[in-house]
């Protein structure tokens, strides 16, 4: 795949539109000042509230605009570049594009940019897992892979270190898909994981949404690969988008290039030959829906050339992906784990399933993402191996906590810090139980964002383990 057409930034007045505490807004900030352009950053957030943001900017040459938008700053500006937080229907965007100014996104900016072949990865439930291992995979064939995009790592940033046969892997977001899509941008290796409801508070409709993630291989071509969970429906529909090679992943119907689970084994196939990978007793990694994660992984590592070997070497060494069933602690026989990320139903429902065989106190609830999660409380009440559901305040909570409760479910109340929810679950945990967060929302109101959410667990179950290991100091 051949870099698509790199903008000359040298003089440009580009205003960078929602800075963000994440690393990508600040890589793509520091990029376009290394790039020559004109910089200036808007943010209708107060100085006070971007507080680290600003001072990781420190003595560059950027103008900032915080706390409001100004007209002026989008009618004179030649290239905007929206963070993903930004809707493509802001009005300050249709200003500028009323003005002529060219609309970007960092992966827009990266995907013009980068020399090499790019493996990217989409999805509601899997992708940061499914990219954390196709990295691990190859870099045990090439230790230089690059992974980035929706990540906190900024892909920009990583440019110097990109040869042209540098292995690099993306997750990639609906919403930087849908800047990917405007500029009709589509990666050479294309992963498809999942697609249930989520962002219905961004998207006007589910269509909408399924829409967006189609980018990912909409503008691809022959020589191009798209690969596909074929035990998803809904992202098995999209098999036919664009003209890139179909790979689907799953259970084994026969397809003569596919990743496929046998029994219990999981195979490459590739014209007809297969190739082992695994036993799924080998995967270090908790839940069931992991399998298809690793094969969608090891699919994109093969295409793109690493051997056998690199694959199961790279699934050897993977470590437990923090926000995602991670395991945090174990203390009088209760396991803590932090699955943060899990902000759709979908991802609720897996880890649910990943600790079927042990009884487990839920943290969830927060913010609300225009889903309706009327199922979900139904099939927690049903789920005979759910002790109790602990609720973190949020917009989607009265509403969740109301159709768990006429669900039947063993709700023990709305919680409003980490710290009372841990503190709560924990009363009702038995020996063998599992605390898990696993709160199927977003995390707005009570937190930054969903990492800041694990990272509060965490710190809260440190500190009831620290509390014990005194406490048994004390009586010895």
């Amino acid at each position: 795949m051949m870099p698509h057409h790199q903008l000359d930034l040298r003089g440009k007045r580009v205003l960078v539109m929602g800075l963000g505490t994440r690393s990508g807004g600040l890589g793509v900030t520091r990029w376009l000042v290394a790039q020559g352009a004109i910089v200036t950053v808007t943010d209708l957030r107060p100085a006070e509230a971007l507080r680290e943001s600003l001072a990781a900017l420190e003595g560059l040459p950027i103008t900032f605009v915080l706390g409001q938008h100004r007209e002026q700053d989008f009618t004179q500006a030649d290239i905007v570049v929206r963070n993903p937080a930004v809707p493509r229907e802001s009005p300050w965007l249709a200003l500028a594009r009323a003005a002529g100014a060219r609309i970007e996104m960092e992966m827009t900016l990266f995907f013009r940019a980068c020399p090499a072949p790019i493996i990217g990865v989409t999805g509601t439930k899997g992708k940061t897992t499914t990219a954390t291992l196709c990295a691990a995979m190859l870099r045990a064939w090439r230790p230089d892979t690059v992974l980035a995009g929706n990540l906190g790592r900024s892909a920009l940033e990583m440019l110097p270190a990109i040869q042209p046969d540098t292995p690099v892997v993306l997750e990639l977001s609906s919403w930087q898909l849908e800047g990917l899509g405007e500029h009709g941008m589509s990666p050479h290796i294309a992963i498809l994981t999942s697609i249930s409801e989520d962002h219905l508070d961004r998207y006007p409709s589910m269509a909408e949404y399924i829409e967006a993630k189609r980018h990912i291989a909409r503008f691809q071509k022959p020589d191009d690969w798209f690969i596909v969970n074929a035990d998803n429906p809904i992202a098995w529909s999209c098999r036919h988008t664009g003209r890139g090679q179909l790979v689907p992943f799953g259970r084994d119907q026969g397809w003569p290039t596919a990743a496929v689970l046998i029994g219990e084994e999981l195979y490459w196939r590739r014209d007809s030959v297969g190739q082992r990978i695994c036993h799924r007793s080998e995967i270090p990694l908790a839940g069931e829906h992991i399998a298809w994660n690793v094969l969608a992984a090891a699919a994109a590592a093969l295409l793109r050339g690493a051997p056998i070997e690199a694959v199961r070497e790279g699934l050897r060494q993977v470590q437990p992906i923090p926000h995602r069933l991670e395991p945090i602690a174990e203390l009088n026989g209760v396991l803590f784990v932090n699955d943060s990320a899990a902000t759709a139903p979908a991802a609720v429902l897996a880890a649910l399933q990943a600790y079927r065989e042990r009884g487990i106190v839920l943290i969830a609830g927060g913010a609300a993402k225009g889903v309706d999660l009327t199922p979900l409380a139904e099939q927690l009440a049903a789920a005979s191996h759910v002790r109790a559901v602990v609720l973190l305040a949020g917009s989607a909570t009265p509403a969740f906590a109301e159709a768990l409760r006429a669900a039947g479910a063993p709700v023990l109340g709305v919680t409003y810090s980490m710290e009372e929810a841990v503190h709560t679950a924990v009363a009702h945990a038995q020996p063998g139980d599992v605390v898990l967060l696993s709160p199927g929302c977003a995390s707005f109101g009570l937190f930054r964002d969903e990492f800041h959410r694990g990272e509060s667990f965490r710190q809260v179950v440190q500190q009831l383990c620290q509390q014990a290991f005194h406490a048994k100091e004390g009586a010895g």
